[in-house]
C-alpha cells in the first residue's frame, strides 16, 4: 500500500518560488510567493483525494518513520487522522495519516476536519420523513477543529477579524466550495468591512464574487484541502450558529474581533459541564494570530464585559485555564 503520506517544499528560485514534491520529482512549479500558501495546500489535498484509503487500513506514518517528526512521547494512540504540518516557517508543508498522540506532539500542526475529503453521496431516494441524526463531530467539537485547521493554514499574520470570517465561510460553504453570508450576520460580527475579505483574498485563500444582494457578500473558497465537506454541511451550519452564538452573546456589547475570536475559543475547548478548560498560552495565540504576551489584555477584557470569569496562567507550563460565565451547551443540544 502506498504510504499516505505527502511533502512540498517551496525552494528559492530567481523568478521566485518553486514548488517541490517528493512524490512528483517531475512536476515541479514556478509560483509567486503570494500564491505559495495556497499552491501547497491545493497539491497536497491533490495527492489525498486520490489516494483514499478505508479507515481501517490507515496507519500512523510518523510511526512508520521512528515518530521523527515530533519530540518522543509514550507512543503511537488514537485515532487515525489526516495532519496538515507546517515547517522551516512556511517553506515545508507536510500532509501525512497520524494518530491521535503523535497529532498532539507535532508543533505548527493541526488535524484535517474530519470530513474535508470525503466524497459526496447520492440523492436519497423517497422514504419516510425521519429525524436527521448529526454525521461526524458535534458542533463544539467541530469548531474547535476548524480553528486548529486555520491557525496552521492561513498566514500567521492573519487579522482576528479574518479569522472570524474565515471560521464562518469554511462552516456555511456548500459543495462547490462557494458561501453566501447574509448581510445581518456580518453586521453582528463586524465583518461587513471591504479591508476584511481583502486581506483573505490577498492570502489567495477566498475569491469575492458578484453579488446582487444588498449588504449581502457571496465567496469562492481556494483551499482544496477543504473540498467535499458536503455529507455534513447541515452539521457545519450548526456548528457555524453554535460559533456565531459563542462570538455575539447579549452582552458582548461592542467587543472587537480579537475578544470575540477568543470568546469562541474559549467556549470551544471547555468542558460542557463545568465550564472550565485549559490549553497551551502559545496555542491559542497562534489561533488568534496574536503574541502570547498580548493574551492577557484580551482575556481581562472578556472578564470585563462579563463573558469570562476568570483566568490564570500557570508559570511552570504557561498553560492557561479558565472559567466561563455561562457553561457552554453540549454540542448535541445545540
Amino acid at each position: 500500500m502506498t504510504p499516505r503520506a505527502w511533502t512540498v517544499e517551496l525552494r528559492s528560485h530567481t523568478s521566485g518560488l518553486v514548488l517541490v514534491c517528493q512524490q512528483c520529482p517531475h512536476a515541479d512549479g514556478h509560483i509567486d510567493a503570494a500564491s505559495a500558501r495556497s499552491a501547497a495546500l491545493a497539491h497536497l489535498a491533490h495527492h489525498a483525494r486520490g489516494d483514499l484509503v478505508p479507515l481501517h487500513l490507515r496507519v500512523c506514518q510518523c510511526h512508520e518513520r521512528g515518530c521523527r517528526w515530533h519530540p518522543r512521547h509514550r507512543g503511537c494512540d488514537g485515532p487515525i487522522r489526516l495532519l496538515l504540518a507546517c515547517e522551516r516557517g512556511g517553506r515545508l508543508w507536510r500532509l501525512a495519516d497520524a494518530c491521535g498522540a503523535c497529532a498532539a506532539a507535532t508543533a505548527r500542526a493541526a488535524v484535517v476536519p474530519e470530513t474535508a475529503l470525503a466524497g459526496t453521496p447520492g440523492r436519497p431516494t423517497a422514504a419516510p420523513q425521519r429525524k436527521r441524526q448529526p454525521r461526524g463531530p458535534g458542533a463544539q467539537t467541530r469548531v474547535r477543529e476548524i480553528l486548529s485547521y486555520l491557525a496552521t493554514a492561513l498566514p500567521p499574520a492573519t487579522s482576528a477579524a479574518a479569522r472570524l470570517l474565515a471560521l464562518q465561510c469554511t462552516l456555511r460553504m456548500d459543495a462547490t466550495m462557494h458561501v453566501r453570508l447574509p448581510k445581518g450576520m456580518l453586521r453582528s460580527l463586524r465583518l461587513n468591512a471591504p479591508d476584511v475579505w481583502d486581506e483573505l483574498e490577498r492570502a489567495q485563500w477566498l475569491r469575492v464574487m458578484p453579488t446582487s444582494e444588498a449588504g449581502g457578500a457571496v465567496a469562492e473558497l481556494l483551499d482544496a484541502t477543504l473540498l467535499g465537506q458536503a455529507p455534513a454541511r447541515d452539521d457545519r451550519r450548526h456548528a457555524a450558529d453554535w460559533a456565531l452564538r459563542a462570538s455575539c452573546p447579549s452582552r458582548a456589547g461592542a467587543v472587537s474581533p480579537l475578544p470575540r475570536l477568543a470568546s469562541i475559543y474559549l467556549a470551544a475547548h471547555a468542558n460542557p459541564e463545568t465550564g472550565t478548560g485549559w490549553s497551551p498560552l502559545e496555542q491559542m495565540a497562534r489561533t488568534s494570530g496574536d503574541e502570547p504576551s498580548e493574551l492577557p489584555c484580551v482575556l481581562d477584557q472578556l472578564v470585563k464585559e462579563g463573558l469570562l470569569a476568570s483566568w490564570r496562567v500557570c508559570p511552570e507550563s504557561d498553560d492557561l485555564h479558565w472559567t466561563l460565565r455561562d457553561k457552554p451547551r453540549p454540542a448535541e443540544q445545540d
